[in-house]
């Protein structure tokens, strides 16, 4: 749960991210806990934030890292992370990319084609050196998320198909470039991993362990990718972490191998809000906007797939409480549609938002932002970035803007 003052947030310029250093190191230890108690190694996808405090802390925890870049690698080490703790994966790695993952050394390469494969084996012999491989295996499992975040479809981009595997396989005993270490499967995010649909997951990426071990490939590793769901209407609530190693646990209980998950968003999601300010409250005979300065530039999840972020005005809250009598005036009885300045007509926070009577220069709180937040801002219509703010280092942070 964010825990804010009100009167130390109103000096700081918005937009700005805040992150919650309490909130994040309580849903770590959480997590720590349920992965420890069942035996369940932790690699961090460091797409969804990658700030170096929010790195530090994680791998303070004791938790890997999943990268999908050669810049993630790096990052990555230089943030204290060790190659054998670093695992490689995603559709489209580049040449440079692989290199960097082979000169590091890192745990496992995971693969997503035939060709990618092939592409690996010949970099690592160029160079003399060895490839530590998890094929990534495509389940064709719908796991009921949402259409732009699934991914354990035929439909969709990730992973290599049952079709494919006697291919693999060929390659994979053929090859002195090419170590094979197991398994890998991400089937999509924001899933209920109690669900039977995860667990037809977990049970398909058994099956197919069985068959590459048939066939003389011990898995050594298990990587259970796919992101844990969290609650965007109430960002105080804990993700089931429990739940979810128990569901692992289950399934893989009788596997010899090392058994990964790849949290990334149930993680970082709830220690991040973005504050931003009421410009303008423009009426029409339709609706009424609520013009704010925080746009699809500094968190682009809504914009680009109706994502949901709850919403709150502090201001107005803050007014409700101190004036007795005044919630009647100012309850949440009125209705916007909340806005960004990007001149774009997706820059749109959220459509029919009932909250208190606002006002210009009212601080607004956008709830669940630390996670695919600022780590997917940009510049458009040159737009400054959001600043970083930390709850331990908020005085500083004042102090830094009216130097």
């Amino acid at each position: 749960m964010i825990k804010e003052d009100l009167s130390l947030l109103e000096g700081l310029h918005t937009p700005f991210y805040y992150y919650d250093m309490d909130a994040l190191e309580g849903t770590l230890s959480a997590m720590k806990a349920a992965a420890q108690a069942a035996g369940i190694a932790v690699h961090y996808a460091l797409k969804a934030n990658c700030d170096p405090r929010i790195l530090k802390a994680v791998r303070a925890a004791g938790f890997g890292a999943d990268c999908i870049s050669g810049a993630e690698i790096t990052l990555a080490l230089e943030s204290g992370f060790t190659p054998e703790d670093i695992s490689f994966a995603g559709v489209g790695k580049s040449d440079k990319g692989i290199l960097t993952a082979l000169k590091a050394g890192v745990s496992v390469i995971n693969v997503e084609s035939v060709q990618e494969l092939l592409v690996i084996e010949h970099i690592a012999k160029k160079y003399s050196l060895k490839a530590n491989i998890g094929i990534r295996v495509n389940p064709n499992v719908d796991t009921h998320t949402l259409r732009y975040i699934t991914s354990g479809m035929q439909a969709n981009k990730f992973g290599i198909t049952e079709t494919d595997f006697p291919r693999v396989i060929e390659i994979l005993r053929r090859s002195d470039s090419l170590v094979f270490k197991g398994i890998h499967c991400h089937a999509g995010s924001q899933m209920d991993m109690r669900s039977q649909a995860y667990r037809r997951v977990c049970r398909k990426v058994a099956s197919f362990c069985t068959f590459f071990e048939e066939a003389g490939l011990k898995v050594e590793v298990i990587n259970l990718g796919g992101g844990l769901a969290v609650n965007y209407e109430d960002p105080s609530e804990m993700p089931d972490f429990e739940g979810w190693m128990d569901s692992i646990r289950e399934i893989f209980s009788e596997s010899g191998a090392r058994i990964i998950t790849e949290p990334g968003r149930s993680l970082v999601a709830g220690c991040g809000t973005l504050y931003s300010r009421v410009l303008y409250i423009k009426e029409n005979d339709l609706k009424t906007f609520l013009v704010i300065d925080a746009g699809m530039n500094n968190l682009l999840r809504p914009a680009l797939y109706g994502a949901y972020h709850k919403i709150e005005n502090l201001s107005a809250d803050a007014r409700a409480w101190k004036v007795p009598g005044l919630e009647e005036v100012t309850g949440e009885n009125q209705v916007y549609e909340i806005v960004g300045p990007v001149c774009e007509s997706s820059d749109t926070w959220g459509k029919e938002r009932r909250m208190r009577l606002s006002v210009r220069g009212d601080l607004l709180a956008i709830r669940s932002a630390g996670a695919y937040g600022q780590v997917m801002a940009n510049s458009y219509n040159m737009r400054e970035p959001a600043q970083t703010v930390y709850s331990d280092k908020i005085e500083e942070a004042i102090k830094e803007e009216y130097v």
